[in-house]
């Protein structure tokens, strides 16, 4: 688990295909930056843009991770050298500063807006229809791996446009600071969202097999 809370910006200095076949993963190697790696031991996982990785190469500030396929179909900015959030796993006892985060994308949504608004900035990201449902006004979300707070949802045909607002110190220190528009973003939704969203569906699901039930009952009687 994680919290959303980013430590260091690093930087992917090479992206090596594991094999020849097209369906092959890729070979990850990343220079830390200021990321403490006291501690940090192979095996151990990274959050790298909110996409949780395992630690194959532990080599001073070099890091290196294996990113299958089907997590580089899933993520963005995992395919091509370049800036990346980091984070380290949390510890029983760790402050949790921002907002439970697993690092298990859901999916890439695009930045519609990204400008400048009096002393802070407004980041607008449109969310693809499956994800629409779990993002709620003053809820949590997950962007590049950074915990957020939704200020605004706009629901259309075509999902939803959810509207954040980033503090200073959040665009300095983190690769959001680097968005255009156009560009997709890694989300992860509240966990939270996840479970009561299960829930709803599997008490419609119950209600659906009593009434079932009913009729059943009725035309016998």
């Amino acid at each position: 688990m994680f919290t959303g809370i980013i430590a260091a910006v690093g930087r992917i200095t090479r992206v090596a295909p594991e094999s020849s076949d097209p369906n092959a993963g890729v070979r990850l190697t990343v220079d830390a930056g200021a990321l403490p790696l006291d501690g940090v031991a192979i095996g151990d996982s990274i959050a790298i843009s909110g996409a949780c990785m395992t630690v194959v190469v532990l080599d001073g500030s070099r890091l290196e991770f294996d990113v299958s396929r089907e997590s580089l179909i899933r993520t963005a900015g995992l395919e091509s050298e370049g800036e990346v959030n980091l984070e380290k796993a949390l510890r029983f006892g760790d402050r949790l500063d921002g907002h439970l985060v697993s690092g298990h994308v859901d999916g890439t949504g695009t930045v519609v807006r990204f400008a400048e608004t009096g002393e802070s900035w407004t980041l607008v990201v449109r969310a693809p229809p499956r994800l629409a449902r779990f993002i709620a006004l003053k809820g949590s979300i997950a962007v590049d791996g950074v915990s957020l707070t939704i200020n605004a949802v706009d629901d259309h045909e075509t999902g939803c446009d959810f509207s954040i607002n980033l503090i200073p110190h959040t665009v300095a220190v983190t690769t959001l600071r680097h968005l255009c528009v156009g560009d997709r973003v890694n989300l992860e939704i509240d966990t939270i969202a996840r479970y009561v969203e299960r829930m709803l569906a599997s008490g419609a699901i119950a209600a659906r097999g009593e009434a079932r039930r009913d009729d059943e009952i009725l035309a016998v009687a």
